[in-house]
C-alpha cells in the first residue's frame, strides 16, 4: 500500500488482530502509518482506538485524532498491544468465561447473568461470543496463542474449540451458546 497512495497520504488498518508496527514496516512509511479501529456498527458506536507505534511521527497522530475528533467519534489512544485496549480485556474476559464452562463449575446462563446483573453489562460473556461470532474469537486467540505462547490471557477454552467445529458459531448460524432469531437471543442452546 505504501507505494501505491500518494507521499503525503496517511495509511491506517482497522484491524486489531495483527501488530500495527509489523503492518507499518510492510508498508515502508512507518511514520505515515496508525491503527485505527472503528466498533461495529461505525455509524451507532461512538469509539474509535488510535494506535501509535514507536515509528509513528506526531504529525500522522495527531491528524489521525483530529480527523477523528472532526467525525464525532470518542477517541481513546494506546500503543501497539494485542486487542489495542477493548478487545485486550474483552476477548481474554469472555475466554476465562468459557474456561469456567470447561471446568464445569458454572452455567451460560449463570455465568451471563452474573456479569449482566452483577457487573452491570448489558450482556454476558457467552452471548458477547454468540453475538460477535465464536469463529472469530477463536481466530483472535488463535492469532494471538501463536504469536505470544507465554500469555496466559490467551489460553483457547476447549468448549470454543469444540462449538466452532460443530458450526455453532453463534448468532450467525443461529446456534452458539444461545439458540438466535436474527439478532435476538432464544434461549440457551444445549451444552455440547
Amino acid at each position: 500500500m505504501g507505494s501505491l497512495v500518494k507521499p503525503s497520504g496517511l495509511l491506517a488498518s482497522n484491524t486489531s488482530s495483527f501488530p500495527i508496527t509489523q503492518l507499518g514496516a510492510a508498508s515502508k512509511r512507518a511514520d505515515q502509518f496508525v491503527g485505527l479501529h472503528f466498533f461495529n456498527p461505525v455509524q451507532l458506536m461512538k469509539l474509535v482506538e488510535v494506535i501509535r507505534t514507536p515509528e509513528t511521527s506526531d504529525t500522522t497522530f495527531n491528524t489521525v485524532v483530529s480527523y477523528c475528533q472532526a467525525i464525532n467519534k470518542d477517541v481513546v489512544t494506546c500503543g501497539d498491544t494485542p486487542g489495542f485496549i477493548v478487545n485486550r480485556l474483552l476477548v481474554p474476559f469472555m475466554g476465562q468465561a468459557l474456561l469456567m464452562l470447561d471446568r464445569e463449575v458454572a452455567s451460560v446462563e449463570d455465568i451471563d447473568n452474573a456479569m449482566k446483573y452483577g457487573a452491570n453489562m448489558p450482556m454476558g460473556p457467552c452471548m458477547l461470543g454468540d453475538y460477535v461470532g465464536l469463529d472469530t474469537c477463536l481466530s483472535i486467540l488463535k492469532g494471538w496463542n501463536a504469536r505470544y505462547p507465554d500469555e496466559p490471557a490467551f489460553v483457547i477454552p476447549a468448549c470454543l474449540q469444540r462449538m466452532v467445529a460443530a458450526g455453532r458459531l453463534g448468532r450467525k448460524t443461529g446456534t452458539g451458546f444461545y439458540n438466535w432469531k436474527g439478532d435476538v437471543p432464544a434461549g440457551p442452546a444445549p451444552p455440547l
